[in-house]
C-alpha cells in the first residue's frame, strides 16, 4: 500500500444529455422543453470527479467508444484531475449514454443506455493490477457487470484496501461480492429493496435499514434525500445526521457528489462522522445549484 492516499473508481462513464422542461412527459405526451445541453456523466465518472474535487488522489476504470461522446467524457476526466490511463477505448460497442429528462422542480427521469460500460470486466482489472494494489479505497456501482466488480475488489481487498459499494440501480448484489464488500452506500429505494424493509421516508426509516443492512455488511450508510443520511456497522457503532435546509434547484447527481466526496474523507482518514457530514455538505451545495450553473 502506497502512503499517500488513492481513490480509484472502476465504473460507468455515459455521455448525458439533459433537457429542460416545464414538467416530464406522460405516455403519448409530446411536452416543449426550454433548453438542452450535454454533460458528463455515468455514477463512476461522476464520483470519480467529485472524489478528485476534495483534492484527493483518484483514478477511474473504465470503458468509452473511440467517437466524440468518448472523447468528451476522456477529455472530461483529465480537465477535473482524474487519472484515466486505464479507461480502454473500446471499438465494438458506442460509448454509454443517458438522456434526462427534468421539470420545474428540478426532478427528473432518466434513460440510459450502457454500451461500452458493459463490456468491463476481468481484463480492465488485470490491466489496472499496479493500480488497484495502490488503492486505498475502491469505489463501485452497479451500473457494470457484476464479475467485474468482483474481480477488481478482491484485487483491492488482496492488496489491503477497502472497497465501497454504491448498490445503484437497485438490483442484488451476488453472494460473491456481498463477501468482499466493506462499505454499503444505498438510497431509500435502493435500501427498501436490499433490506427488504417498508418505505423508507424518514430518517428514523433510513436508520431502521441501516441496521438491518448492518446484519450482512461490515458497514451501511442509506441516504435519505431531504430527510438526511444514517449509518450503522456491524459493531454497532450508529449515526445519524439531518439534511441541510436550502433550496433544491435540482436533485440530479447529488447521490454521485455524496459518495465521491465520503469516498475521499474515508480514504484521507477521515473518521466517519466527520466524512458524512461533509458528503452532506457537498450534497446539499450541489442541489441548491442550478444545472446551467455547475461546473
Amino acid at each position: 500500500m502506497t502512503s499517500a492516499p488513492l481513490v480509484t473508481v472502476f465504473g460507468s462513464l455515459h455521455y448525458d444529455i439533459a433537457v429542460m422542461g416545464p414538467a416530464r412527459p406522460r405516455k403519448g405526451e409530446t411536452v416543449a422543453g426550454t433548453s438542452w445541453h450535454p454533460k458528463s456523466g455515468g455514477k463512476g465518472g461522476n464520483q470519480a470527479v467529485s472524489a478528485a474535487r476534495v483534492g484527493i488522489a483518484t483514478s477511474m476504470i473504465g470503458a468509452v467508444a473511440d467517437d466524440d461522446f468518448g472523447r468528451f467524457l476522456i477529455t472530461n476526466l483529465q480537465r477535473k484531475n482524474v487519472d484515466h490511463t486505464f479507461v480502454r477505448r473500446n471499438s465494438s460497442q458506442s460509448t454509454g449514454m443517458s438522456v434526462a429528462i427534468f421539470d420545474a422542480e428540478g426532478d427528473y427521469g432518466a434513460v440510459i443506455v450502457s454500451g461500452s460500460n458493459l463490456t468491463l470486466g476481468e481484463a480492465d482489472v488485470a490491466a489496472a493490477q499496479d493500480l488497484l494494489k495502490k488503492t486505498t479505497l475502491l469505489v463501485l456501482q452497479s451500473e457494470i457487470p457484476d464479475a467485474a466488480n468482483v474481480a477488481a475488489a478482491k484485487a483491492v481487498k488482496n492488496a489491503g484496501g477497502r472497497v465501497l459499494i454504491n448498490a445503484a440501480p437497485a438490483r442484488p448484489l451476488s453472494n460473491d461480492l456481498q463477501e468482499v464488500v466493506d462499505i454499503v452506500v444505498v438510497n431509500a429505494i435502493e435500501a427498501e429493496m436490499l433490506a427488504g424493509v417498508p418505505m423508507v421516508e424518514t430518517l428514523d426509516g433510513a436508520f431502521e435499514a441501516a441496521k438491518a443492512l448492518a446484519r450482512v455488511f461490515p458497514e451501511v450508510v442509506v441516504t435519505a434525500g431531504g430527510a438526511g443520511v444514517a449509518y450503522a456497522n456491524k459493531d454497532g457503532a450508529e449515526i445519524q445526521i439531518e439534511a441541510l435546509k436550502v433550496d433544491v434547484e435540482s436533485t440530479h447527481g447529488a447521490g454521485d457528489e455524496f459518495i465521491g466526496v465520503l469516498a475521499a474523507e474515508i480514504a484521507s482518514g477521515k473518521t466517519m462522522t466527520d466524512a458524512l457530514q461533509s458528503a452532506n455538505m457537498a450534497a446539499a451545495k450541489l442541489v441548491s445549484t442550478p444545472e446551467n450553473d455547475r461546473v
